[in-house]
């Protein structure tokens, strides 16, 4: 007996000792406030953390491994965690970064299920939305990430591609209160490869969390609105909670370059888009289409515009350096100036984070190299900060993992 029992001890102590190993294994938290997603020119993927964006060097190779093939850029990243709809399946993964390498920690299968939009409802509720996989149906679900459970799921209340129309895009899902705002548009079959958009964003209003409309608005002065969040902002909300999104219409996005790159809102005290107000970036001294919109505070924004004299068309669109950055007087519609900046190169990146007074920005210089930028928005001042060196060739995320 008390050998029977010496046995069961041990094995129950080798089987703890196991488990507590594997918890340690996979709870971890990555060193690091920051996250950076970086591409090598062969097209693989790299993570990295740092805690100090202001100084030094980090080439990827040297410390990290490339990420798994089901794994892109349209990552979610939050306290510690990443997010993942990985590629080719409808399986959403969380990941923790350890030893080089992301681990899955969860897996949440997800049904017919393509991803446009995510939104933090709370610090481990989170609400995507987005396509089913012919793109035609609006579908969302909502998530307790601690967990990795589906909370609720269904069905989007909105319009549904008709006509000459097969398909849609959702642009922007913000929540005010009890009500959602879904900013869309629809697009007709490719053609030759040609993909282009309806002239049209609509705006529909939904309860939540029924999902049920309770109006729809659309808006025909620009279309494209916003855009996929989890590659690429064009949306924000200010401290007066007026909500901003951008419309996207140029080649590499809506593909309706005849309607111009704009700045909508809808104000706290409204359920509209604002009739008095579209600031209409292509007609002003920028006067091209942009990509990337980012709220600096106190009532500027920083957006990044595509030069059309300096690329040839979608081929080399994210290859040629050719992007620029302005700062934006977001309220009174005005452009404050260009940022001395090195021309910058890929299509779309989510490049641009505020920390107190500094703006962090990061820029991929055929010239000057792979910078995160540091842009004081007190004194205008700007100056190079964390290089990323290396294979590198684009970094293609900044993110805040800590706070």
């Amino acid at each position: 007996m008390k050998t029977s029992t010496a046995k069961f001890l041990t094995l129950s102590f080798v089987a703890l000792s196991l488990f507590f190993v594997c918890a340690c294994r996979y709870s971890a938290r990555p060193l690091g406030k920051y996250s950076i997603h970086l591409l090598d020119m062969d097209g693989k993927e790299y993570i990295v953390t740092t805690d100090n964006l202001e100084k030094g060097i980090i080439k990827p190779e040297n410390i990290t491994e490339p990420l798994p093939d089901t794994v892109s850029r349209n990552i979610i990243v939050k306290d510690g965690y990443y997010y993942s709809l990985q590629r080719k399946s409808d399986v959403l993964t969380k990941y923790i970064l350890k030893d080089r390498k992301l681990f899955a920690v969860a897996h949440l299968p997800l049904q017919d299920y393509s991803e446009e939009n995510f939104l933090w409802i709370g610090k481990d509720t989170l609400l995507l939305s987005g396509l089913n996989n012919q793109s035609n149906t609006a579908k969302y679900y909502l998530i307790n990430t601690e967990k990795m459970k589906v909370i609720a799921n269904g069905l989007l209340d909105i319009e549904k591609p008709q006509g000459k129309f097969v398909s849609m895009s959702i642009g922007f899902v913000q929540k005010r209160r009890d009500t959602l705002f879904v900013g869309y548009t629809f697009h007709p079959p490719m053609q030759g490869g040609n993909y282009t958009t309806s002239d049209t964003t609509y705006i529909s209003r939904l309860t939540y969390p029924q999902m049920k409309s309770v109006g729809l608005q659309k808006e025909t002065r620009s279309t494209y609105p916003a855009g996929v969040n989890n590659v690429q902002h064009n949306e924000f909300t200010d401290e007066h909670q007026d909500f901003y999104f951008m419309s996207c219409p140029g080649i590499a996005m809506g593909n309706r370059t005849d309607l111009p790159t704009a700045v909508f809102r809808i104000k706290a005290n409204s359920s509209l888009v604002d009739p008095a107000y579209f600031f209409n970036l292509s007609s002003s001294v920028i006067s091209n289409h942009a990509y990337g919109l980012w709220y600096v505070g106190n009532g500027k924004a920083i957006v990044r515009s595509e030069r059309k004299d300096l690329y040839k068309g979608l081929s080399d669109h994210y290859s040629t350096p050719h992007f620029e950055f302005y700062l934006l007087d977001i309220v009174s519609q005005k452009v404050i100036k260009k940022l001395d900046l090195p021309l910058d190169k890929g299509t779309r990146k989510e490049c641009v984070l505020v920390n107190g007074d500094i703006a962090y920005i990061a820029v991929n210089s055929s010239t000057d190299g792979n910078y995160i930028w540091k842009y004081d928005l007190k004194t205008g001042k700007l100056s190079k900060g964390l290089q990323l060196g290396g294979i590198t060739a684009f970094i293609v995320r900044l993110d805040r993992l800590l706070d």
